[in-house]
């Protein structure tokens, strides 16, 4: 029953892809996503801090593999299960003997059930009481969609990880690694290939690891050794193409695949798109789909999608179906393609959506909206009650038609038409439109909302994320929320936060990215102290996952310093930072040496996020005082302050100068500050007084003093409107020399 016991197979016997399975994360290659350097599953599997994950993806693709490194690296007791061939019955005997394990030796156990998906509910059910009181911790394996083929209990206790299929770069180094390896492949044999013969086998496993070295097992057993020792093998491209014959295409008639296949057929028919359309039309018919069901979502589609803007769509569809059932495959497929065709270059409108409109207003109406007399039967009660009493017959009228009321009374005034402005709906619209005009006095559109849907997430981590950020000002709020909306975050990314204060930033980053990783840099011990401190109250599920924190003074060696905090070489998919460069005219040198080490940090395609505070367009204290002398000392001294900071303009042409692309947007808000003694007091002595000593000469001591007495007593006896100016910028790509940025 163990999954991984080869001990009665000699290894030689074994397929090569099983062989050259990874026995470590270092031999593991791609799905950088979730197990690439700094990502959250890779350094749970480090410090064998694992908690209860599913992993999800295609064939060929590595879920069973992780399992197997987790199981060479964990101090867990490791077991296995294959739904397909163990019950009930099978994870009995494997909770009795965790329960023995965890009661008489305190050791975890950690259960992984490949296909996990093929165990039905009452199997599922019998394995969640003891996933939550930590009997087992689970690895379960799937090629099917989780939320819809595991139980939403075992979900909503697992994290989820989908793994995508391997890159053709990722696939050709498991091929040169399995080449090279002299124990487990065939590092004993020189092989080599004709000129795009590895690349062949490369396309047509179509990101399937196993289905390239079954190919490649099968090239070089195959192909006769030459050479003085009887180890050179050269592999042809006949051989290649030999080898692996037909591109294997994932599609499963009763799988998550295939639903999201026809999906993007029939989006690609919406679109209008007839190369796409025709693209997942044949993957569809390459994997063998029942032509009916293409047929019976076109027929949908003519209507739904197509509707009156072409009325003979639904024929063109209809003719087409019957045609292929009279004619059937392989030359039916000349049908099919003419039915998505027609389609896809067809007008659009989907005005037939109204239906689901009156639909609404039918479920929520029900009870108050009754049909008007004049259009109740008339052939029954005419006499007792006046039903039909009114109404006016349009064939008696002009154009057969005549304004009167058809819905209602509750209704008047709906909506539920909305009639398209192409083909044949184009001629009708004004028909439509002006006798709409007549019968309503007031036309109001309702628009009709998308359902969103999403997984509940985590109870505990979202209590502690708001515990916080509580008693931010709103300003803060909006900035941060600005900030973090400039760039779009997957939960798997890796953030780097810069001058990272007490953590405005980096909780937002943490929440956005559950699977990743954030690192934050600090600038003082107090500051490292108050992250940590929220940081100690996560619970065990969530410490590994915690925001890794660098204390420096220096930005740039911070950022060099990140090395010792986590993997070594961790690029990050975002850089975000408040205030990180220095304002004053004549310290470009030194900010561009900052921009130059965030930008080192960033993983391909990634990008950096700034808020810079404009010091130069904020509140100054003059703004706060109406008495002349007083006012004119202090604009003197602010036009000596001021004049030693960066513009705006300045800023964004250091910006523009050193990145391919930069979007900007000005941010200004206002809150009530408060002013104390001490706040003008430090006013005076770090700033205003130097200055004024530089502008006035002549100024003593005690003209200083009384300036500051006279400032307490105007600024400290009611909250001052405080404004605050920054720009925010997205920047991406160091800019080459002599290459235009875009913004």
């Amino acid at each position: 029953m163990e999954l991984f016991d080869s001990s009665r197979i000699e290894a030689k016997s074994q397929p090569l892809a099983y062989r050259m399975r990874p026995r470590t994360l270092d031999e593991y290659i791609g799905q950088d996503h979730i197990v690439g350097p700094g990502r959250l599953l890779r350094r749970s599997i480090q410090a064998d801090q694992l908690s209860s994950v599913i992993f999800y993806g295609p064939p060929g693709t590595g879920k069973t593999t992780l399992a197997r490194v987790i199981a060479n690296t964990t101090k867990s007791h490791f077991s296995t299960i294959n739904a397909v061939l163990s019950g009930v019955k099978e994870l009995r005997d494997e909770i009795q003997e965790a329960k023995q394990r965890l009661d008489l030796y305190g050791k975890r156990t950690i259960l992984f059930v490949d296909e996990v998906h093929r165990w039905n509910k009452s199997q599922q059910d019998a394995l969640l009481p003891w996933v939550e009181n930590g009997t087992f911790i689970l690895i379960g394996a799937t090629t099917e969609n989780p939320f819809f083929e595991v139980n939403a209990a075992l979900v909503s206790r697992s994290r989820i990880f989908q793994l995508k299929p391997l890159t053709s770069d990722d696939l050709t180094k498991i091929a040169w690694q399995a080449l090279k390896d002299p124990e487990r492949g065939y590092g004993r044999l020189d092989v080599s290939f004709e000129e795009g013969a590895l690349e062949h086998l490369v396309d047509v496993a179509s990101g399937d690891a196993r289905s390239l070295l079954n190919a490649l097992e099968l090239a070089v057993e195959t192909t006769p050794r030459t050479g003085e020792d009887g180890k050179t093998v050269f592999i042809s491209k006949e051989t290649a193409e030999e080898s692996i014959q037909r591109k294997a295409v994932l599609y499963d008639k009763e799988g998550d695949y295939h639903f999201d296949v026809i999906s993007a057929f029939i989006k690609s028919l919406r679109g209008s798109d007839p190369d796409a359309a025709l693209y997942w039309l044949a993957k569809m018919v390459y994997a063998g789909e029942d032509p009916k069901f293409i047929f019976r979502r076109m027929m949908i589609s003519a209507c739904e999608d197509v509707g009156l803007a072409d009325p003979n769509a639904i024929v063109v569809v209809q003719s087409d179906a019957a045609a292929f059932n009279m004619i059937g495959m392989p030359e039916g497929r000349y049908h099919l393609t003419h039915a998505a065709l027609y389609l896809a270059t067809a007008p659009k409108s989907n005005s037939a959506m109204g239906f689901f409109d009156a639909l609404k207003s039918v479920e929520q109406e029900a009870a108050a909206a009754e049909v008007p007399n004049h259009l109740r039967d008339a052939s029954r009660d005419a006499k007792g009650f006046g039903h039909g009493e009114g109404y006016m017959y349009p064939h008696a009228y002009q154009d057969h038609w005549v304004a009167q009321q058809y819905l209602p009374n509750e209704l008047q005034g709906k909506v539920f038409y909305h009639v398209g402005n192409l083909g044949y709906e184009k001629n009708i619209a004004d028909l439509v439109n002006r006798r709409r005009e007549i019968q309503l006095e007031s036309v109001d559109v309702d628009a009709f909302p998308e359902n969103l849907t999403f997984s509940p997430g985590d109870k505990g981590r979202d209590i502690w994320l708001r515990r916080t950020v509580g008693g931010r000002s709103k300003a803060l709020e909006d900035l941060r929320t600005l900030m973090f909306s400039k760039t779009a975050f997957v939960r798997s990314d890796r953030v780097l936060v810069l001058n990272a204060g007490h953590g405005l930033l980096v909780w937002e980053a943490f929440r956005r990215t559950p699977e990743g990783l954030v690192a934050a840099v600090v600038k003082t011990p107090e500051e490292k102290a108050y992250i940590s401190h929220y940081i100690e109250s996560l619970d065990d599920e969530n410490a590994v996952s915690a925001p890794v924190v660098v204390c420096e003074k220096d930005v740039a060696t911070a950022i060099g310093d990140l090395d010792c905090a986590v993997d070594s070489g961790v690029l990050f998919e975002h850089v975000m930072a408040r205030n990180i460069l220095p304002s004053a005219i004549g310290s470009d040198d030194a900010a561009i040496g900052i921009l130059d080490a965030a930008a080192g940090r960033l993983a391909p395609g990634g990008d950096i996020v700034l808020c810079e505070t404009m010091v130069q367009e904020a509140s100054r204290i003059s703004e706060f005082i109406h008495m002349g002398p007083l006012q004119d000392m202090l604009l003197k001294a602010e036009n000596e302050i001021y004049k030693s900071y960066r513009s705006k303009e300045e800023l964004v042409g250091l910006l523009l100068s050193h990145f391919e692309s930069v979007e900007m947007e000005s941010y200004r808000f206002n809150e009530s500050r408060a002013a104390t003694p001490q706040d003008v007091s430090r006013w005076m002595k770090k700033s205003y007084a130097p200055a004024l000593m530089k502008v006035v000469p002549d100024m003593t001591s005690s003209q200083l003093e009384k300036m500051e007495r006279e400032l307490v007593s105007s600024l400290c006896a009611a909250p001052l409107e405080w404004h605050t100016s920054c720009l925010i910028a997205k920047c991406s790509g160091t800019k080459e020399p002599g290459v235009e940025p875009t913004h």
